[in-house]
């Protein structure tokens, strides 16, 4: 028996068209934002830097042409040579010394109260509940209406003076570092109880140098408070001092005196701040910091 074997049925072949090329969308192009500033018309540093000295000719061609009358406000000039006058006579550099003295005490003595209290309150719950609500009440009250009450319990002398700017100061400092303690990473902790740091090693490895940055804010305020308390401290039957002098020189209206006043008592403050950013570079040196662009 013959069997015939049928071929296979063809395969009908099959076209696939391909598509079309798609044509790529319009890009637009991003301009980075630096360089779109770029394109305006840049204005030299050292033309920006001379606002201040434009605002001071300003200010003596207005007394010049006598716009600014010099009840009001003395000239730049009469500025000067009454600074001069002062420091000739070692007025000014007595006054400052005076006055230097009652910051330094004053520092000293609210720093170590507000860094004590805070060291209580921050490492410790039980110290959080004896002493941060007793703080915070205090803090609330207007440390300047407190002066009657310090003349009634520490007299008309130095102790005044000093207490005043101490307060000042103790509040600026116990929130700052409180709140640099409460703010230290949880995981840190953690890492150095795993490494087998007791509580004073947690402590003194961990926790204070993390609230080390919370500390040199707190003292930069507590410098501005310290320079504004003394304003207020030397208004109390004060015979020395730079307050001493504004208030003689507001007597008379002595208007060149007043602002020389007021210039020492802004370098005082831009020295101290100086002093501080110093002790950041040194303390904090483990600390990234943008530095601006």
């Amino acid at each position: 028996m013959t069997v015939s074997h049928a071929p296979p049925p063809a395969t009908p072949s099959v076209t696939v068209e391909e598509p079309p090329p798609r044509t790529p969308p319009d890009l637009e192009a991003v301009t980075p934002a630096n360089v779109r500033r770029s394109r305006l018309p840049a204005v030299p540093r050292w033309v920006r830097r001379t606002v201040g000295p434009l605002l001071l000719a300003v200010w003596q061609v207005s007394s010049a042409t006598a716009i600014l009358h010099p009840d009001v406000l003395a000239s730049p000039g009469t500025i000067a040579r009454a600074g001069a006058d002062l420091v000739a006579d070692g007025t000014l550099p007595s006054a400052m010394g005076v006055s230097l003295q009652r910051v330094v005490a004053g520092l000293l003595l609210g720093g170590t109260i507000g860094t004590a209290l805070a060291l209580v309150s921050g490492l410790s719950r039980l110290g959080e509940d004896l002493v941060d609500a007793t703080v915070q009440m205090l803090r609330t009250v207007p440390w300047v209406g407190l002066i009657p009450l310090f003349i009634i319990w520490l007299g008309i002398g130095e102790a005044p003076k000093v207490a005043l700017i101490a307060l000042g100061v103790a509040f600026h400092l116990y929130l700052n570092v409180y709140a640099g303690i409460r703010g230290v990473d949880a995981q840190l902790i953690e890492a150095g109880t795993s490494l087998g740091l007791g509580r004073w090693g947690l402590v003194r490895h961990v926790v204070l140098p993390g609230a080390m940055p919370g500390a040199m804010t707190g003292l930069r305020y507590s410098l501005a408070t310290a320079w504004l308390a003394l304003v207020f401290g030397e208004s109390i039957n004060a015979d020395a001092g730079i307050g001493f002098l504004m208030n003689q020189a507001r007597e008379f209206f002595r208007t060149d005196v007043i602002v020389v006043c007021l210039v020492v008592y802004a370098f005082l403050g831009l020295t101290a701040d100086v002093i501080v950013r110093i002790l950041e570079r040194l303390l904090l040196q483990w600390r990234p910091t943008f530095t601006g662009q």
